[in-house]
């Protein structure tokens, strides 16, 4: 969690569910968002995280449930009467305004004077580096300024919660990527508790102090960027969360993982043997060693594979991995291009390769879980 932010809970929501018609589009949300903190709302189309923020900004009232801002009950209130700022993905800037009319547009019924709106126009300006773009019009500005705009607009009054809806998903790649820095290093100077929906997986790793995991109306799981990626809760967490391999397996003695005919050594887990499991790796986990390679260690997890296939990828290569005890499924392991030099690794070679035990993880099976 970034200094910025405190064990002081500024945002609280509990037992929140929406319904559009019979649809349950949020089912029993319950969470608990820190003062000054990142927190994204993470996963695939149609899994509920805009909808919650929508309910948070009152833009569509929960069927039931309760919102709790700063100490107060905001759960029935119009959006005027919260205290956010939003930014969406369209930007929704003025077309007829000028940027520094735009920015103004909120401060005008605040009760401030001209000059202090003036004064306070021109320091979000500077803020978002945009100092000499005042008097022009939205259309004359790129993709990037115009969000940039969109953001100085939406903390103008210093809300005390910004509210940011997918905000790069309309820009290209170099400019998210510029974009989502500027985001955080701002949302860190400003110390303003901030909730962002997003799809991109990326772009949640690199930018929250938590992420929350949604699909289908649930939390899957809340936490760290590294504890979501190191240690995910379950199978869709550790799916959708960059790759990860999935090999059919079976929990024998010890809960050790049974594939094919071999035993591996892994994380521990709470199935018992017998339990029906997938096993999963991510493929920078993955060890590679010569062929004839022999671990002197049972626990080494040590297993010879035909590199069927590689994909150079700039700082590393992709292989595709493939034994029987796979039942038809691949490997993806990557290696770096160091590795693949000293143990010149190319495509029908046979290797052997290490599934280390702190990394080797068991889940539910889709079609067995409970």
């Amino acid at each position: 969690m970034q200094a910025n932010s405190s064990d002081a809970v500024y945002l609280n929501i509990e037992n929140l569910w929406k319904a559009f018609g019979t649809f349950l589009a949020l089912k029993d949300i319950s969470l608990e968002i820190n003062e000054g903190e990142f927190v994204c709302f993470l996963g695939p189309s149609g899994c509920g995280k805009t909808t919650l923020l929508r309910a948070i900004a009152g833009l569509d009232l929960q069927t039931k449930g309760k919102v709790t801002q700063d100490g107060k009950d905001v759960s029935n209130l119009p959006p005027a009467e919260r205290d956010f700022g939003i930014v969406f993905q369209s930007y929704a800037l003025f077309p007829n305004l000028t940027i520094e009319k735009n920015i103004a547009f909120g401060l005008e019924n605040t009760g401030r004077s001209k000059s202090e709106i003036t004064a306070r126009v021109r320091e979000l300006l500077e803020l978002v580096g945009l100092s000499e773009q005042g008097k022009k019009y939205p259309a004359q500005l790129s993709g990037g300024q115009q969000q940039r705009i969109a953001l100085a607009r939406a903390i103008a009054t210093n809300p005390g919660l910004l509210l940011l809806d997918e905000p790069l998903s309309a820009l290209d790649a170099k400019v998210r990527v510029y974009l989502r820095h500027e985001i955080k290093e701002l949302q860190r100077k400003l110390g303003v508790t901030t909730v962002m929906v997003t799809h991109d997986q990326e772009e949640a790793l690199s930018m929250a102090d938590r992420i929350v995991v949604m699909n289908h109306g649930i939390i899957e799981q809340v936490g760290s960027p590294t504890e979501i990626y190191r240690t995910p809760a379950n199978l869709f967490v550790a799916d959708f969360i960059g790759e990860m391999n999935q090999i059919k397996s079976i929990v024998t003695e010890g809960g050790r993982l049974s594939i094919g005919e071999k035993t591996f050594a892994c994380l521990e887990h709470k199935f018992q043997d017998g339990d029906a499991v997938v096993a999963a790796i991510r493929p920078e986990d993955v060890i590679p060693h010569e062929a004839g390679y022999e671990a002197t260690d049972a626990d080494r997890n040590c297993i010879e594979v035909r590199l069927q296939e590689m994909e150079f990828l700039g700082s590393f290569w992709r292989c595709r991995l493939q034994n029987e005890r796979f039942e038809g499924s691949e490997l993806i392991a990557d290696f770096s291009i160091n590795a693949v030099r000293r143990l010149d690794l190319g495509e029908g070679k046979n290797m052997v390769i290490e599934l280390p035990n702190d990394r080797l993880m068991a889940f539910s099976r889709p079609e067995v879980a409970a």
